[in-house]
């Protein structure tokens, strides 16, 4: 099944550029001009990946990403901000909304399809049937992609949900970050450096600071 992906830009020379190269290679593309149409398209077309740009007139990438991310059946999307902004802060903020990656602007379409297809490659990963990693208090079901705290089911973005499962695959053990940007975002995948931080942050917020150890300088592990 082709995966879909959803434009959202506000500039639509910028849309029909982006639009054209992916349907070029065969991807099917929706496209929104505002965080309101992008919404109501999502809701209705529950796309794989969203290239969201983050500078819009009334509602902004942020804010619409955050609604995606509460959106019934968009919790495992992928989301990418397209934007000219460079500055740590803005790049934070918007993981701290739930997404996932950037992709800077101006837009090297090649660049650009070329990311897009590791991305779709990668959302369409298939975890192994029936496994179940639990310790500490949590189960993470790998088939269902559902996470538990007790009686508490959790919601988490698709790349939150990777990274804890990660973790949890071996207890004790501490992934450097190498490894852990290489098996959650890919090597073809370029990510801030701040990424894995605002992520871990983020996990533990939802499901306990005792249970995710830092190791200096090195990574992180799932305290057993």
């Amino acid at each position: 099944m082709n995966r879909k992906v959803l434009l959202v830009d506000d500039e639509e020379d910028i849309l029909d550029l982006l639009k054209y190269n992916l349907e070029r290679e065969g991807i099917p593309v929706l496209t929104a001009k505002d965080g309101a149409e992008a919404l109501s398209t999502a809701q209705k077309e529950r796309p794989d990946l969203v290239v969201l740009d983050i500078m819009m007139p009334g509602m902004d990438g942020v804010e619409v990403c955050g609604q995606l991310r509460k959106m019934p059946g968009m919790e495992q999307a992928l989301i990418v901000f397209l934007t000219a902004r460079t500055e740590d802060y803005s790049h934070i903020a918007g993981y701290d909304a739930g997404a996932d990656d950037y992709i800077n602007k101006p837009v090297r379409p090649k660049v650009f399809v070329s990311k897009v297809q590791a991305l779709l490659k990668r959302a369409g990963a298939v975890a192994p049937a029936g496994q179940v990693l639990e310790a500490n208090g949590i189960r993470v079901d790998l088939e269902r992609i559902t996470v538990t705290k007790g009686d508490q089911v959790l919601q988490l973005p698709k790349k939150e949900f990777e990274l804890l499962a990660l973790l949890m695959s071996k207890p004790g053990k501490v992934f450097l970050r190498e490894e852990i940007y290489s098996r959650v975002w890919g090597d073809d995948i370029f990510v801030g450096d701040r990424t894995i931080d605002v992520h871990i942050r983020k996990l533990r917020e939802k499901i306990g600071d005792d249970r995710i150890g830092t190791v200096k300088g090195m990574g992180y592990r799932f305290e057993a």
